[in-house]
Parts: C-alpha cells; sequence; structure tokens
C-alpha cells in the first residue's frame, strides 16, 4: 500500500538526463519556469524511502491540481485538487480514500498559484553541479511538514525530479521522463468526489 511518504523521496540522480554542463539557474529564473507551466504531463519512476519503485503517469494543472496514475500491478491512484490530496488504494475494500489537506504537503509548493522561490525562508538549498540546479525548498510558514528538493536542467529549464522528505525524515524521489506542457487537461482528472462516486462511494 503506498504511504503518506508519496508526498513527503535516496535521490536518484542517475536516472536524470546529463545535458551538456550548465550555470546554476537563478531562482527567478525557475519561479518564471514553474508559473509558466499550467498544464504538463510526464511518465516518471517514484523510488519509495523501502527501496521499492513505482512507475506512472502525471498529469500537472496548475494552480493545485496534479494526478499520479500508476501502472500494474500497482492500483494507485493519487490526485490533488480542491485543497486536498487524495490516495486511492485499488487494492483495498474500501472505495475511500485517505485525504490530507495540500497545503500540508511539501508538493503545494510547485502548485501554488504564485510560485515564488525567492520569499524569506523558502529556499534552504541552492546549488549546481555543473550539470543540474537543485534547489531545497520549504513552507515558510509550515516548515515542519518536510522539505522537497526540486532537480532542473537549463536549455532550456525542465523540471527533471523531485525528492520529498517528510516530517518523520521518509524520502521519496519522482524522476520525470519529459515533463511537457499540454494544452490543456479535463477537469474530472482533478476531481475528488467525481472519483469517490466512480469508485461507488
Amino acid at each position: 500500500m503506498l504511504r503518506r511518504t508519496f508526498l513527503m523521496g535516496t535521490a536518484a540522480a542517475a536516472l536524470v538526463a546529463r545535458p551538456a554542463a550548465a550555470a546554476r539557474l537563478s531562482l527567478n529564473e525557475l519561479s518564471r519556469y514553474l508559473n509558466a507551466l499550467q498544464a504538463a504531463q510526464s511518465d516518471f519512476t517514484q523510488i519509495n524511502d523501502d527501496g521499492t519503485i513505482s512507475t506512472g503517469r502525471i498529469s500537472i494543472q496548475r494552480p493545485g491540481r496534479a494526478r499520479f496514475d500508476y501502472n500494474p500491478p500497482d492500483k494507485t491512484l493519487v490526485i490533488a485538487g480542491g485543497g486536498q490530496v487524495a490516495i486511492f488504494d485499488g487494492g483495498s475494500n474500501s472505495v475511500r480514500p485517505e485525504q490530507y489537506p495540500l497545503a500540508q504537503t511539501p508538493l503545494s509548493i510547485i502548485l501554488d498559484r504564485n510560485v515564488n522561490l525567492g520569499r524569506a525562508n523558502m529556499v534552504v538549498g541552492h546549488r549546481e553541479d555543473g550539470v543540474k540546479t537543485i534547489v531545497t525548498a520549504q513552507d515558510p510558514q509550515r516548515p515542519e511538514i518536510g522539505r522537497i528538493e526540486l532537480v532542473f536542467t537549463g536549455n532550456p529549464t525542465q523540471l527533471r525530479q523531485w525528492v520529498i522528505t517528510d516530517e518523520n525524515g521518509s524520502r521519496t524521489t519522482v524522476v520525470l521522463a519529459d515533463l511537457k506542457a499540454v494544452g490543456g487537461l479535463p477537469a474530472r482528472l482533478f476531481n475528488i468526489p467525481g472519483e469517490i462516486q466512480r469508485r461507488g462511494g
């Protein structure tokens, strides 16, 4: 069963494409990139805290919405929408998901309506390794909920992966295959009550 640590990631840097060496991307550049990323999709690989690996497809509709469809045999579906995050466990007998306020997860940082990585006390790490720019961020109002480490490459700027560390220290890594902007996504993909109803709830 997928635990809450899905949202809250051992870094998988080897899985990230390695383009030519580039200078560190500024926080303003990265904020502009995330704010311009309204709707996007990508296949992903998830490395859980216990070392297990899952794969699937992510759909993002900013602000505030995301959907993780996991590939078989995993029967998990995760939806962020309406200010909530719902984790549907297809392997259980319950049609009701585990739910948490989106604002209480580090994922809310990149789904925010106005991403501003320059806010005081939001970014606690900003470095580059000659290939990637790595930003470690937290909600300055709720640092206790955990941190998200965002990995970007440049030319053009692209989000490649994130590592979420929850309040208990559990880490979950999500590696994006190729996050591409799309024209728009159906609202039903992010409708938690609608998904509960579809499952017979």
